[in-house]
């Protein structure tokens, strides 16, 4: 994307935050920000609020409230599952850009930036790949070829047209894989070493030196030990830290934010500590893919009101103290839930022993939860001295 208008995003940014903080009242009309979608009031501070987005629900006619919702409610959409490899390039050589850019161009009718969804993951990659370099008849060699070209082909067609790429997905393991130390993880660790991160994100840049890259990562919230060995977050610092002294071109870390109810959360200072921390490493920040679950029990799915609102007050909670902390640090520049509605979370189908669900701001009805309106309310009455607009950084070369 061109600078130039990223300087005109941030010129709108400061005129809508004057706007909105200095329209008069008028006896007839007087102004209400509670009325302001979550976008419009992202603007305020040059902040993204995001979703991701399900191309099936998008184009369901007979739901006509989710387009409605993802059209106005945000300034910035992810594609769910359109752009991952296996959606991408089901059959070797053959391209279904379809559902990608059909969302890109929603994106440009709707005024809405763009994150791009993943460009090197472990995870849903097509059968033909994964096959091939199982059975051998696609050798390393082929194999990092194939990556250079996968990135390049996608990176090259959104050109100009996508705003941060999650150019790495997921690549360092949790305290509870085997061996517990951590390291680094998955399907391209094992068949390229360590070295593919570096190079995905030089072969994106080659292919678009203005997108933002990001490395994107869950349980980055905030620091634990300090130690590489079991801290995740320690480790994903260092890591980033190190691709920075080697010159690689990574401009952000994302953070995914998939929270649940059941466990210790951060407070909001925790998560400023670990932002500030990656911000001083010159780079940006961002939550990528944020929602918060709850277990599912007898209670709650028979409709027990009082197992029913302790989670919803907790999942609220959960999402303010992020928003919160993203507020308070200027190099955070977008705040994205991982879908916006119960009825098409992916949590339930993931999470089922035991069931999940509760995950989003709005029910399965579309109407907004308790968490929808604290963090319009986080971002409604944040401003200065301890929340300023954005810093949007250069990418780097």
């Amino acid at each position: 994307m061109k600078l130039r208008r990223w300087v005109s995003i941030a010129t709108v940014s400061l005129a809508t935050m004057a706007a909105l903080n200095t329209v008069p009242a008028t006896a007839g009309k007087p102004y209400d920000p509670t009325k302001q979608t979550l976008g419009a009031l992202g603007l305020r501070h040059g902040l993204q609020i995001g979703t991701a987005v399900d191309i099936a629900a998008l184009n369901d006619g007979s739901n006509p409230q989710y387009l409605r919702i993802t059209a106005a409610e945000f300034t910035s959409v992810t594609a769910e599952n359109a752009m991952k490899w296996e959606s991408l390039e089901p059959t070797r050589g053959k391209y279904n850009w379809g559902p990608a850019d059909q969302l890109v161009d929603f994106a440009k009718r709707n005024k809405q930036s763009v994150r791009g969804h993943v460009l090197v993951w472990h995870n849903q990659l097509p059968a033909w790949l994964t096959t091939g370099v199982a059975d051998g008849s696609i050798s390393k060699q082929e194999l990092r070829e194939l990556l250079r070209k996968h990135i390049t082909t996608v990176v090259s067609r959104y050109k100009g047209k996508v705003w941060q790429w999650d150019v790495v997905n997921e690549a360092v393991s949790d305290p509870w894989d085997n061996p517990p130390t951590l390291h680094y993880k998955g399907f391209w660790a094992q068949h390229l070493g360590p070295g593919y991160l570096a190079d995905a994100f030089r072969w994106a840049r080659a292919a678009d030196p203005k997108a933002l890259l990001f490395y994107n990562d869950y349980n980055i919230e905030a620091f634990g030990s300090g130690n590489p060995a079991d801290d995740k977050t320690q480790f994903v610092y260092d890591m980033v830290r190190g691709l920075r002294a080697q010159g690689v071109p990574i401009d952000g870390v994302g953070s995914q934010g998939h929270l649940g109810t059941q466990y210790g959360n951060y407070n909001t200072f925790q998560v400023i500590e670990a932002l500030k921390k990656f911000t001083a490493l010159g780079v940006a920040t961002a939550f990528t893919e944020v929602d918060v679950r709850s277990q599912l029990t007898d209670g709650v799915q028979a409709g027990d009101s009082e197992e029913i609102n302790p989670r919803l007050q907790a999942s609220a909670a959960n999402f303010s103290v992020l928003m919160k902390a993203c507020l308070a640090v200027r190099s955070c520049l977008s705040y994205t839930v991982w879908g916006f509605s119960d009825r098409h979370s992916w949590v339930p189908g993931w999470f089922d022993d035991p069931p999940e669900g509760l995950a989003t701001i709005y029910d399965e009805n579309y109407q907004a939860k308790l968490a929808y309106h604290e963090i319009k309310s986080d971002l409604m009455l944040a401003g200065p001295p301890y929340v300023l607009p954005r810093i949007t950084p250069k990418p780097r070369r």
